[in-house]
């Protein structure tokens, strides 16, 4: 009976996975992605499949939780990734949050499942578990690896990225690739938070009319969603912290280094980073455990392996983590969001919560560099400079490419406007290739005025008033002050709007503090509760 449900799933699997042409004039390019039109004897049968999993709630359901299903034989990894692709074809023709779907998945977890019964029914960790890759997070699989764009549709990458390989060994099941903000959202300065040519616009299921911000935005509203455990998203300024905050799940930007970069479409090697977003902060340090390390691929994580703790970042996941931290709060940025009283009030309920944890909170924290740092122009001058330098050092190594260049991604899109650019142009990428390289005096006065307004700025109040943490919203200029800093945060969602939109709040630290913004994310996470699934309001 059991393999009779696995064959029907690949056949469901296949009619998931359709193919499509890319018109325009550029031949006929195939392409997998998750969604479309279905019939209705395909979602009854991906029901039976999984109507034998209803006495485990999977919804909502935490690595631990399904750890322990599979633990007292409640539950299959084929079950689990079967549920997934039912709910993936009945959500994601109106989230568009999953590009494309790994054909192989059913047999991973079926695989997944002999090792577990071989080992004597438990493994643990992440074993099993299936998780989505941001579409800029290289596999060496059947999947693409495109950053959304068809520019670099029918690539073939050299090797899995270095978070990949760690996710493999660590026994992980790559379900698919999340859609995103085109290009991590670096090519256009009026870009649609969510959008791709190749996965259309994400959209968030709390509310469909609100943003679901960017630019991992795929990957917050895949697990925000229930259509897969946990994620990976990247960062460069914000682009974790923001679509975690948005759909109500938890982020967390580690600190740059401390994953490897190797295999990921880049934006800045100086900004980028890999981090988990998860419906919980406990999920995300599963991942996060499982994802860091040292990459001879990446020069940087030889600099932050010292960061790593020797027993993992398990052991900071302490109901009483608030006790004794001091947190400054940046209500400057809390008051330039322009929110309503009733959200006022939840934030004013959440430093209470803090207080009633045993938090000291510092009250009206502002990182005196912040208004600068929000006009200075030496952030976009490093980012135009790396992506260039980085883009092209990507695309070269590429087995297989349409292109090879950022210049030759700029002539793809005007050759293929209709697909490309019918939303909003690629002024980012004009200025990237005409910008000056690395050896420029500009490029280097730029990163040292980055540098001076980090020292200048959030080490200087951290410092001054030893802090362990800055308090503001997930969606402020918070993220820029990490991003040019290469320091850690975490999102927690804080609450909801009268009309139903969620937000959160993010914790900063100084590089390598990931452990105590675990302790201060969880202890309040357990406490507030915050978290709900989505509604789906139009």
């Amino acid at each position: 009976m059991a393999l009779m449900g696995v064959t029907a799933c690949f056949h469901i699997r296949n009619m998931i996975v359709h193919r499509s042409k890319l018109g325009g004039g550029a031949g006929r390019r195939k392409r997998r992605r998750a969604g479309g039109r279905s019939t209705i004897i395909v979602s009854l049968l991906l029901f039976l499949l999984t109507s034998s999993a209803v006495a485990f709630s999977i919804d909502e359901a935490t690595v631990d939780d399904i750890q322990a299903a599979f633990a007292s034989r409640s539950l299959t990894s084929v079950k689990l990734v079967s549920y997934y692709l039912h709910k993936i074809e009945t959500l994601n023709s109106l989230l568009h949050a999953v590009i494309e779907v790994n054909p192989d998945c059913l047999l991973l977890a079926a695989r997944a499942d002999r090792q577990r019964r071989k080992a004597g029914g438990y493994i643990g960790g992440l074993h099993g578990i299936p998780i989505l890759l941001k579409d800029n997070i290289a596999t060496l699989d059947k999947l693409n690896t495109t950053a959304g764009s068809y520019a670099l549709l029918g690539s073939k990458v050299p090797r899995d990225a270095g978070v990949v390989t760690r996710l493999r060994k660590n026994g992980a099941i790559i379900l698919g690739k999340a859609n995103l903000s085109e290009w991590a959202n670096f090519r256009s300065s009026n870009s649609s938070s969510g959008w791709s040519a190749r996965g259309g616009q994400t959209r968030n299921p709390y509310v469909l009319s609100a943003t679901p911000c960017g630019s991992s935005s795929g990957s917050a509203v895949g697990v925000a969603a229930n259509l897969v455990t946990v994620s990976l998203g990247t960062e460069t300024d914000g682009s974790i912290l923001c679509p975690a905050s948005w759909n109500s799940v938890v982020g967390i930007k580690p600190t740059v280094g401390l994953t490897s970069r190797a295999g990921v479409v880049p934006v800045s090697h100086n900004q980028d980073t890999v981090g988990p977003i998860c419906r919980t902060v406990a999920d995300a340090v599963a991942v996060l455990d499982a994802i860091v390390g040292l990459d001879e691929m990446d020069v940087t994580t030889a600099q932050a392996v010292r960061f790593i703790p020797k027993e993992g970042y398990k052991q900071f996941l302490k109901l009483e983590g608030l006790r004794g931290k001091r947190i400054g709060i940046a209500e400057n940025l809390f008051v330039d969001l322009g929110s309503t009283a009733s959200d006022a009030a939840v934030i004013d309920d959440l430093v209470l919560t803090l207080r009633k944890m045993g938090a000291e909170i510092i009250g009206n924290a502002t990182i005196p560099t912040m208004n600068v740092i929000a006009k200075s122009q030496s952030e976009g001058i490093v980012l135009l400079c790396d992506f260039k330098q980085d883009l092209n050092s990507y695309l070269a190594k590429l087995v297989v490419s349409p292109v090879r260049t950022l210049a030759e991604v700029i002539a793809f899109n005007n050759q293929h406007a209709s697909e490309e650019l019918s939303l909003f142009g690629q002024d980012l990428f004009n200025l990237a290739e005409n910008s000056t390289g690395f050896k420029s005096k500009i490029y280097r006065a730029a990163l040292i005025r980055d540098s001076w307004l980090t020292t200048n700025g959030i080490d200087w109040l951290l410092s001054k008033f030893q802090l362990d943490a800055v308090a503001a919203p997930s969606s402020s200029a918070i993220a820029s002050v990490a991003g040019i800093g290469g320091y850690p945060g975490i999102s927690i969602p804080a609450g909801y709007t009268r009309d139903g939109v969620p937000f959160g709040i993010t914790f900063v630290g100084k590089a390598g503090s990931e452990p105590t913004l675990i302790e201060i994310g969880y202890s309040l996470e357990q406490a507030t509760r915050v978290r709900k699934p989505p509604t789906f309001r139009h």
